[in-house]
C-alpha cells in the first residue's frame, strides 16, 4: 500500500494548576476529620484504594496511614474496585502491588476479600453492599478520583459517592448498582452508605491533563455528595481532550484500565460509540486500537469501543476477566472484540483504505498514546488548519515507523526531537 499522509506531531497546551503540597493538604484534613469523629485510641481504620491509578496513590495512602497512626489508630488498606481485579480477593490485592500500594509503600497492611455485609435497601430496590473488612474496622476512609464517568452523565459521576457503593459493595455491590441507572442509583445508594455510620471521611482528588493532582479535598461522609458535585466541574473543565471534532480515522497505541474504567475513555474517542443516541461530536471516524496495558491484567474492557484491533491486542485478553468486569457491569458491548488485523501495519493500513473509501477529501489521521496522555499527538497535514493556537507542530514523520514484525514504534514517537 502506498505510504499514508505526511504526519505531523503537536504539543498543546494545557491548565497545569497542580496543588503545591498535598501532603500537607491531606494531613490538615485527616486531623480535622479525626477531631470530629473522636474515634478511641486503638481503633482500627479501612482506606479504600481504587484500580484507578489515583495519582500519586502511594504518596496518598501513606500519608493518611501515618496521619492515622500519629492519632494512635491502626489503619490497613482494602481494594476498592467493584469486581475489578477478575473478581477474587487475589487479584485485586495484585492490582494495588502494580500500583505500589502494598504494607512496605504505605506503612499499612492490605486486607483483601470479596466478601461483603448488606447495609440496607434502597427506596429503588438497590442492595446495597460494603466490603466485610470495611465493615468490621471502626471507620473507613473513602479514596475517590472525581472525573467525568465513561458510562452515563450526571450530577454526580465518578468520585466519593461511587466508590462507596461500587468500589467499596465489591462484586456484589457493583452487580447491584449496575442493575438499576448509575445517574440517579449512585446518589441514592452513597445516601444509605454514608446513613450507615461506617464512613470515617472521605478524600477526593481531581487531577490536571498530566495526571497531577489539582485538587484535594478531606471531607466528612455527609458532604460526599455535594463534594462530587462541585468538584465534577473543575474536573470536567481540566480533563485531557484532542482539540479537534472531526477525524477520518484515529490509532490509538494502547488502551487499558489504567487508562480508563472503559479501557478507552469515550469522553476523549467520542460517547456516542458508548451512548449511541448521543451527537457523534466528537467523531474520529474508524478507530483502531494496537495494544492493552500490562497493568490491565489482561481486562480489555472497552475494546468494544474499536472498530479495528491488533492481533498482539487480542492475544493479551485475559477472556475471564473480560468477562467478569462486562457481566458486572451489563455492559456487554463493551466485551466485543472488533476486526482483528494480524500487526500495527495492518490496522494502520486498513484505517487508511477505510478512510479513502469514505471521503473524496486529503485525509485527515490522528494517532494518540492513549486516552489519558494527550499532550502530544499525531495528526496529518490537512488537520494543522484547523488546530487552535494553543497548539504548536513539534515533528514531522511521513510515514510512522514499524519495526522487523510490523509493529508500530512507540519509544519516543510522542516526543519532541532533541
Amino acid at each position: 500500500m502506498e505510504p499514508g499522509p505526511r504526519m505531523h506531531l503537536v504539543r498543546q497546551a494545557f491548565d497545569t494548576v497542580e496543588l503545591d503540597d498535598l501532603e500537607g493538604h491531606l494531613t490538615a484534613g485527616l486531623r480535622d476529620q479525626l477531631e470530629r469523629a473522636a474515634l478511641p485510641a486503638g481503633a482500627s481504620v479501612a482506606i479504600g484504594v481504587g484500580s484507578r491509578g489515583v495519582s500519586p496513590v502511594v504518596e496518598v495512602v501513606r500519608t493518611l496511614a501515618r496521619g492515622l497512626r500519629e492519632a494512635g489508630l491502626q489503619p490497613f488498606v482494602v481494594p476498592a474496585m467493584g469486581s475489578h481485579g477478575g473478581g477474587t480477593a487475589e487479584g485485586q490485592e495484585s492490582v494495588l502491588a502494580d500500583y505500589g500500594v502494598h504494607e512496605r509503600s504505605v506503612g499499612a497492611p492490605v486486607r483483601a476479600t470479596m466478601e461483603t455485609i448488606v447495609l440496607g435497601t434502597t427506596t429503588s430496590g438497590i442492595t446495597v453492599h460494603l466490603d466485610a473488612e470495611a465493615a468490621a474496622a471502626d471507620g473507613v476512609i473513602v479514596i475517590g478520583r472525581v472525573k467525568p464517568h465513561t458510562g452515563f452523565r450526571g450530577p454526580i459521576e465518578s468520585g466519593l459517592c461511587k466508590m462507596s457503593v461500587i468500589g467499596l459493595g465489591n462484586r456484589r455491590g457493583a452487580e447491584s448498582l449496575h442493575a438499576h441507572p448509575l445517574a440517579t442509583g449512585i446518589p441514592e445508594a452513597a445516601a444509605l452508605t454514608v446513613a450507615s455510620g461506617h464512613l470515617l471521611c472521605g478524600v477526593a482528588l481531581v487531577e490536571n491533563a498530566f495526571d497531577r493532582p489539582a485538587r484535594a479535598e478531606v471531607v466528612a461522609p455527609e458532604a460526599f455528595h455535594a463534594t462530587d458535585e462541585a468538584l465534577l466541574e473543575i474536573a470536567h473543565r481540566l480533563m485531557p481532550r484532542l482539540p479537534l471534532d472531526r477525524l477520518d480515522g484515529l490509532l490509538i497505541d494502547r488502551m487499558g484500565k489504567n487508562i480508563s474504567g472503559s479501557g478507552m475513555d469515550p469522553n476523549v474517542v467520542g460517547m456516542w460509540r458508548r451512548l449511541s443516541e448521543l451527537d457523534r461530536t466528537p467523531d474520529y471516524g474508524w478507530l483502531a486500537v494496537l495494544g492493552l496495558t500490562p497493568e490491565s491484567h489482561g481486562n480489555a474492557v472497552g475494546i468494544g469501543l474499536a472498530d479495528l484491533c491488533s492481533r498482539k491486542l487480542a492475544d493479551a485478553i485475559d477472556h475471564e476477566a473480560l468477562a467478569m468486569n462486562t457481566l458486572t457491569a451489563m455492559a456487554l458491548h463493551a466485551a466485543k472484540v472488533p476486526l482483528t488485523l494480524p500487526t500495527d501495519r495492518a490496522c494502520y493500513e486498513t484505517v487508511l483504505h477505510l478512510a479513502e473509501r469514505s471521503t473524496d477529501r486529503p485525509l485527515r489521521i490522528g494517532r494518540i498514546r492513549n486516552t489519558l496522555d494527550l499532550e502530544t499527538f499525531w495528526v496529518s497535514e490537512s488537520v494543522l488548519d484547523d488546530l487552535p493556537r494553543s497548539c504548536e507542530v513539534i515533528d514531522s514523520a511521513s510515514p510512522f515507523g514499524f519495526d522487523a514484525d510490523d509493529a508500530i514504534l512507540e519509544a519516543g514517537a510522542f516526543e519532541a526531537p532533541a
